[in-house]
């Protein structure tokens, strides 16, 4: 009789444990989560495409500039590697805030 208490008790426990771990009560549920983390994910993803056309104003600008004047062709250099930075750095942080949206959980936060 005792053992089978132990092992009532112990299934409880582990059912409580499992409940806990899980975030979410049903697979429904998790799927909307999931479905929610890959909108979050593809509309935050959007933004690489205008880091992507800032590039490219940067750099059709620095081949314009050198072409309207050849001898500023080092200073212009500069200026763009410059505009790239710091485009590419907003697309940087754009996409670990995609990927944030994808790969972490509310519970790993708090």
């Amino acid at each position: 009789m005792q053992a089978m208490k132990r092992q009532t008790i112990q299934a409880a426990g582990r059912n409580a444990f499992q409940a806990q771990r899980r975030a979410y009560s049903s697979e429904i549920a998790q799927a909307m989560v999931e479905v929610s983390k890959n909108l979050g994910m593809g509309s935050s993803a959007i933004g690489l495409t205008g880091a992507g056309v800032g590039i490219g104003v940067v750099f059709a600008a620095l081949i314009n500039g050198v072409a309207r004047n050849p001898a500023l062709r080092g200073q212009l250099f500069s200026y763009a590697i410059l505009g790239f930075a710091f485009v590419e750095a907003i697309a940087l942080f754009d996409l670990m805030i995609a990927l944030m949206a994808k790969f972490v959980s509310i519970s790993e936060i708090s």
